[in-house]
């Protein structure tokens, strides 16, 4: 909208109908299909080790050498988890998603060119 007049200015592209295109549908479908499962691994992950620090504390209190513990070793198995999720995500994204995004970018820039 202009500030002036209030109308809608025309910017030549279709944003709903580049939502809607197959190529965005199938970036959203990939990023998707990397995302939802392992959030899902994760968080079952997560909530494993909750349940067994609160109710399996001799489990996880068992050493493994000197002072370190099962509680311990997976507490910092959960910090592991973290960093080889997001160095995948960004290896999955600079492969897969990245190149797809550049496409639909550069038709939009072009579509925008010819407006």
């Amino acid at each position: 909208m202009t500030e002036t007049t209030g109308e809608p200015v025309a910017t030549g592209i279709d944003y709903v109908g580049v939502q809607e295109s197959p190529q965005f549908q199938k970036l959203k479908r990939n990023q998707r299909s990397f995302i939802f499962p392992l959030t899902a691994i994760f968080l079952i992950w997560y909530f494993a080790y909750v349940l067994l620090a609160a109710f399996a504390p001799e489990f996880m209190a068992q050493r493994v050498w000197g002072d370190v513990t099962i509680g311990l070793l997976l507490g910092l198995g959960q910090f592991v988890t973290t960093f080889a999720i997001t160095m995948g995500y960004v290896a999955f994204a600079n492969r897969t998603l990245d190149p797809q995004a550049r496409a639909i970018r550069e038709e939009l820039e072009a579509q925008e060119a010819r407006a």
